[in-house]
C-alpha cells in the first residue's frame, strides 16, 4: 500500500521541549542533517505524529522535522487543554525552529495542520520558504458546524452514532455536551466519549472503508487527544473569530504554495480548498479525483509525493544540494 513512499527511516535526533507549565514538546528528525529542512503539522489537533508521514519526502534531501502538540501523541501531559490555544502552537513552532538551529523551512500540514501551517506562515513569513498544504480547513465555524453536524449527510449511520452517545435532552448542543464529558475526570466518562467521537471522525475520513484507518482512530490514546482537545479548540472557534485566515491570505502570496485536497473529503469539504486556491492563484492546485481526507489514501500520497519533489526542484534552483 506504501510503495510509492519513500524508505520508513529512523530519527537522527529527538528530544524534548519544556513548553511552560505544564507542557513539554517531543520532537524528532529524521532524513539528512545537513538537508533543506521541512517541518510537518499534524493534524486534530491532538492526532499526533505518525511514522509515515515523513515518508513523504526524500530522506537524502531533505531534513525532516516533526513534533507533537501540546496534549497530543508523546507531548506531555497527553490530552492536557489547559495553555492549549491555538497562538501558543504558533510559538511553539517558532521556539522549536530556534532551538534547532533553523533559519527557515518548508512547513508542511495536513487538515488542522493545514490551519496551523496558514496561521504560522502569516504570524512567520519570513521563516517560511513554502507550504505544502492538504486537506484544507479555516476553522471558521461553519466548518466546525459542519463536522458536528453535516458530516452526517453523507455518513447519517456514523453521525447517528456519535449523537446517540448523548442523551436525547443535550442533543441540541452535542459540542456542549461531549465536551463536559470529555473533560470529566473519571477515566469511564471521558474514554467513552473520546472512543465516540473519534471513531465518528474515522468513520469519515476515506472514501473507500479502510480498517487500518479505523483501528488507528479507535486506539485509546489517539481517541483521547482527538477528542479531548478537537471538543476544546471547537468550543473555543480555534481562536481564529478576529483573525480570519482566508482573509490574510494576501500576505503569504509570495511563497510558494502547493494544495493538495480530496474530492470527496468530508471532513474538510472541497470548497473551502477552493475558496484558498481562487484567493491564491500562484498556489499550485490539486484535486485528488479519488479520494477523501486521510494522508493514506493512494491519489493523495502520490500528490504529496509529487509536491515535496516539487519544492526540491525550486530549493536546487536556489542552490541546494
Amino acid at each position: 500500500m506504501n510503495s510509492d513512499l519513500f524508505p520508513l527511516i529512523e530519527p537522527f535526533a529527538t528530544g524534548r521541549l519544556a513548553l511552560g507549565d505544564p507542557h513539554v514538546m517531543y520532537w524528532e528528525q529524521s532524513g539528512r542533517r545537513d538537508g533543506r529542512p521541512v517541518l510537518i503539522l499534524h493534524g486534530g489537533p491532538g492526532a499526533g505524529s505518525q511514522a509515515d508521514q515523513r515518508r513523504v519526502f526524500d530522506p537524502a534531501f531533505w531534513r525532516i522535522v516533526m513534533f507533537d502538540q501540546r496534549g497530543a501523541g508523546k507531548s506531555t501531559p497527553h490530552g492536557e487543554t489547559r495553555g492549549n490555544t491555538t497562538a501558543a502552537l504558533i510559538e511553539d513552532i517558532e521556539r522549536l525552529r530556534v532551538t534547532l538551529g533553523i533559519e527557515r523551512w518548508v512547513v508542511a500540514g495536513g487538515s488542522w495542520g493545514s490551519t496551523l501551517a496558514l496561521a504560522y506562515a502569516q504570524a512567520h513569513p519570513a521563516r517560511c520558504e513554502g507550504l505544502i498544504l492538504r486537506g484544507l480547513w479555516l476553522a471558521r465555524q461553519s466548518e466546525i458546524d459542519w463536522f458536528m453536524k453535516g458530516m452526517g449527510t453523507f455518513f447519517p449511520e456514523a453521525h447517528r452514532a456519535f449523537a446517540g452517545e448523548i442523551p436525547m435532552a443535550e442533543r441540541k448542543d452535542l459540542l456542549t455536551a461531549y465536551g463536559r464529558r470529555l473533560a470529566d475526570p473519571d477515566p469511564a466518562i471521558h474514554r467513552a466519549a473520546a472512543r465516540a467521537w473519534s471513531r465518528y471522525e474515522g468513520a469519515c475520513a476515506t472514501l473507500l472503508p479502510d480498517a487500518a484507518a479505523t483501528a488507528m482512530f479507535e486506539d485509546d490514546a489517539t481517541a483521547i487527544g482527538i477528542g479531548r482537545i478537537e471538543a476544546h479548540y471547537f468550543a473555543n472557534e480555534t481562536w481564529f473569530r478576529d483573525h480570519p485566515i482566508l482573509e490574510r491570505i494576501e500576505a503569504i502570496r509570495h511563497l510558494p504554495a502547493v494544495i493538495v485536497q480530496g474530492r470527496y473529503d468530508v471532513i474538510c469539504p472541497i470548497v473551502t480548498a477552493d475558496e484558498v486556491a481562487r484567493a491564491w492563484p500562484e498556489a499550485r492546485y490539486v484535486i485528488v479525483p479519488d479520494a477523501g481526507h486521510l494522508e493514506r489514501e493512494p491519489g493523495i500520497r502520490a500528490a504529496l509525493v509529487e509536491a515535496g519533489e516539487h519544492f526540491k526542484t525550486i530549493a536546487r534552483g536556489q542552490g541546494a544540494a
